[in-house]
């Protein structure tokens, strides 16, 4: 199946059915004969830009955003970065950011958008998110970023 095909399926997934977590769409693609990774899941999620809303019972599922072509400021990519992240480590050209359950998709395409030098991409599940950087010596920079977060919260 091509990819436009798959993610149209997804969406019409999102729509039609309480699609929870990553391995829920997963399940529903298997449903509908499509076998795939837990990382093409990821990759589709983030490339359909899909968001995570809460339901009436507060449990959150993926949702289409309905302003799909809406771009967010700078200021608004930084609040929702610093409105979500809860924690930050790095070790060689790797920076773990935990995020509030459901946001680290939305933090990971805000992180992508702003075009930082020296992040090459993002990994994101459902609370976590792995950035890549080209060198070690980024880690420190991008980590001072989201520990001012973490002390505000103290």
């Amino acid at each position: 199946m091509k990819k436009q095909e798959r993610h149209q399926l997804i969406r019409n997934l999102v729509e039609t059915r309480k699609i929870e977590t990553q391995e829920d769409l997963a399940n529903a693609l298997l449903e509908s004969g499509i076998r795939v990774t837990q990382a093409t899941v990821s990759r589709d999620i983030k490339e359909l830009m899909l968001v995570k809303v809460s339901d009436m019972r507060g449990r959150y599922c993926y949702s289409i955003p309905k302003e799909r072509n809406h771009i967010m400021s700078s200021e608004q990519l930084e609040r929702l970065v610093r409105n979500s992240v809860i924690s930050v480590r790095s070790g060689g050209n790797l920076v773990v950011l935990h995020t509030l359950p459901g946001t680290a998709q939305g933090v990971a395409f805000a992180i992508d958008s702003m075009k930082w030098i020296g992040v090459m991409g993002t990994v994101a599940g459902d609370d976590t998110i792995f950035v890549a950087i080209e060198r070690p010596e980024i880690a420190a920079e991008l980590t001072s970023y989201f520990i001012f977060k973490e002390e505000k919260g103290r």
